[in-house]
């Protein structure tokens, strides 16, 4: 019996374990106390994460369908080399665009396979790559693109004397706002040094108790809630001048936009009293120090991209950035996350770049290509038209929007490729799928917080930190499973292609090591991976420059307040104010997503250990309203919105304000991405259609159903 030290990949927050070895299997895992990251913590996901690794579900060799849908085992060499021969033959004869890759969640932590997967599609020239981060937050990098980059970044946390999240809840979701490493201590020290915590969400989240002030507004309100902050902070000269005149643009006309929405206005609208709005503004604007950030909640709402705009707004406005001379919390490690010089970085394209998709007048974003669209570029005949789809580590059937068209459209592909180490949802639908390594049978690097940042001010390592884990076991006997990097070499290898990565061509003949392509993948990284993995616990590489420099006295660029398709939707919105309310349907409720602490996305709910925490998907329900439509706890409701229904059961929620129902996303067989309408009132910049706040009516359920399927 041995101890190591892991990284898990369970979720983004790659937290820092003890795993515990007994005859080449991992028996326990705790957190590491000596990670000077995570502090010991973990959760529980975490703790489980080797059961995954012996799941009985999980699948060994590559899978074959069968024409009667059922799948076969077959070698790893049979299953990549049809796959081959298929792909080149629809390359063939409909085009490098009629190949189409999907990274989901899981895919991320893998960056050789983000190397070879991206080699492999550039070789093949192929332009369609979605990615789960066009459905989950898009408007953060889309905003940040029309906003403009800060190249010292986001004031620190540990430091800071306010924090204002807009739907987030990171006790739960390890994301946003509050450091997703070991949140609840974090949260706990900051408020015993005084900092405030103000929090925007329809739900008392687990975050949203600890929170100084609490505005539990209807879901979809984010938007005139910004505004209205916004408004106050210009009428009653709360701003940061110095900083607003310096480095900013367009000042003038977002306070312009902004002055409709008074507190007394937006209350009615968005369900909170007008003096809690004012008291939000005054508090987060008077700092002097903090950060606001979202969750996914409001990025799927109406005008995702808007309310991540007015996000940054706030910050800037209230001069939230460090300053020349102020040390910056991280730089990076092994990327460069911020150039540490206090300036607006140039600016870059948000839309209308890149690729045109033939649906919806959409084209690339700043946040990648418009999953949401995916589905259509696959039904709708004609030149490139998509007909194959390589799926790693995502679960489209459950996760995109419109589950009923996702479904037409895998079953409609000539060649579907799903590379998940269960037979899952999407799975099940595969012409093959491939059985990856998992987790602690491949080498790691913390990568994945050093490169999310535009996702979120306060995301990403908050301190200098990086860690490395070697191959810790090994599959399981008698397997044949594949990293995901080795799938894409050995494609090329079948299809005769010239593979290489930004630049860099791979040797053909004789494959990498995963080292290697982790050393490729990091190569001007600030701190060399050789030194990483000296330190098993990870550890804290100071920056020699840690202070922020002055920027050139005739630098040109400024942060935009005021950008045009942004000011332009904030007058839409506005016009709608006076109606909103009054407009309301009191026979529906605006369903929201919510975070479930024992479940991460579609993954792991037959984990036994997670099962017996939630063995269901529960539509959480204020007991007002299950009282009026006359539904008890426990009992199976009809969920319907225009576009699906599905069945959950009745959980009765206090937490949840009156007019909302609250259920997880991405859950089998009650997906509430069945009850999304991908085709009108999408964002017209993302893409992504209305996945939040989403008017339904819900029922007590005519007929029981088995407790299995709610």
């Amino acid at each position: 019996m041995a101890e190591v030290t892991a990284i898990c990949r369970f979720c983004h927050a790659t937290c820092g374990l003890v795993a515990t070895l007994e005859d080449g299997r991992i028996t326990r895992i705790i957190g590491d106390l000596d990670n000077p990251m995570y502090r010991g913590y973990s959760c529980v996901k975490g703790r489980n994460y080797h059961a995954f690794h012996d799941s009985p579900q999980r699948l060994l060799r590559p899978q074959r369908r069968r024409t009667d849908g059922s799948f076969e085992p077959v070698s790893a060499d049979l299953a990549l080399g049809e796959v081959a021969a298929r792909t080149q033959d629809i390359l063939h004869r409909h085009g490098p665009r009629s190949v189409a890759m999907y990274g989901g969640t899981f895919s991320h932590f893998c960056p050789a396979g983000v190397m070879l997967r991206e080699a492999w599609m550039d070789a093949i020239g192929s332009p369609m790559r979605f990615s789960n981060a066009t459905i989950d937050q898009p408007g953060k990098p889309i905003s940040m693109a029309l906003h403009g980059k800060w190249g010292a970044g986001p004031q620190d946390f540990t430091d800071s004397d306010v924090c204002l999240l807009v739907g987030a809840n990171p006790l739960v979701s390890m994301w946003g706002g509050i450091p997703s490493f070991n949140p609840a201590q974090r949260l706990h020290e900051a408020r015993k040094r005084g900092l405030k915590l103000i929090v925007i969400d329809p739900r008392r989240t687990e975050t949203a108790r600890k929170a100084d002030l609490h505005l539990q507004c209807l879901p979809g309100q984010d938007v005139p809630l910004l505004a209205a902050m916004l408004q106050v902070i210009f009428t009653e000269g709360l701003q940061d001048r110095d900083f607003v005149a310096e480095e900013t643009a367009g000042a003038a006309e977002l306070a312009a936009a902004v002055a409709p929405f008074t507190p007394e206005r937006v209350a009615a609208q968005a369900g909170v009293a007008a003096e809690d709005i004012r008291a939000a503004a005054r508090l987060f604007a008077r700092g002097p120090r903090g950060n606001a950030t979202s969750g996914t909640g409001p990025s799927m709402a109406p005008h995702g991209v808007l309310m991540d705009y007015l996000v940054l707004a706030l910050n800037t406005v209230c001069g939230r950035w460090v300053k020349a001379g102020e040390r910056v919390p991280n730089r990076g490690v092994l990327f460069r996350q911020f150039s540490g010089v206090a300036r607006a970085e140039k600016p870059r394209a948000a839309t209308g770049f890149g690729e045109a998709l033939r649906v919806r007048g959409l084209t690339d974003t700043a946040a990648g290509l418009p999953t949401a669209a995916l589905a259509d570029e696959i039904l709708t005949p004609g030149d490139g038209q998509v007909k194959a789809l390589f799926v790693i580590g995502g679960n489209p059937l459950l996760s995109w929007p419109n589950q009923a068209k996702t479904r037409r459209a895998l079953e409609s592909l000539e060649l579907l490729v799903v590379v998940d180490p269960v037979l899952s949802a999407t799975a099940r639908h595969a012409h093959y799928v491939i059985a990856p390594r998992f987790g602690f049978e491949s080498p790691a690097i913390t990568f994945g917080n050093e490169g999310i940042t535009v996702y979120g001010l306060s995301i990403g390592f908050p301190e200098p930190y990086a860690q490395y884990q070697p191959t810790l076991i090994e599959p399981p006997a008698g397997s044949e499973v594949l990293e995901d990097w080795r799938i894409f070499y050995e494609l090329g290898r079948y299809m005769g292609l010239p593979l290489a990565f930004r630049g860099q061509p791979f040797d053909m003949q004789t494959p990498p090591t995963t080292d290697a392509l982790l050393e490729q993948f990091v190569a001007r990284s600030r701190v060399p991976l050789a030194e990483i993995k000296q330190h098993p616990h990870g550890a804290l590489f100071p920056d020699p420059k840690p202070l922020a420099e002055p920027k050139p006295a005739d630098w040109p660029h400024r942060l935009q307040l005021a950008a045009p398709a942004m000011i332009a939707e904030l007058a839409a919105v506005a016009a709608d104010i006076a109606t909103a309310a009054t407009a309301r349907d009191p026979s529906r409720l605006l369903l929201v997503s919510r975070r479930e602490h024992a479940r991460y996305n579609s993954v792991a709910h037959d984990l036994p250990a997670l099962k017996k925490r939630l063995a269901y998907n529960p539509a959480h329900l204020n007991p007002a309203d299950a009282a009026r439509l006359g539904i008890i706890d426990g009992a199976v409701v009809e969920i319907e919105s225009g576009a699906g229904c599905i069945r959950a059961i009745a959980h009765l929620a206090p937490d949840v304000r009156e007019g909302v129902v609250s259920i997880a996303h991405g859950f089998e067989p009650a997906s509430t991405a069945a009850l999304v309408d991908d085709e009108h009132g999408y964002e017209p910049l993302s893409g992504l259609p209305r996945m939040s706040a989403v008017p339904v009516v819900v029922r007590a359920a005519t007929a029981e159903p088995a407790r299995g399927l709610a």
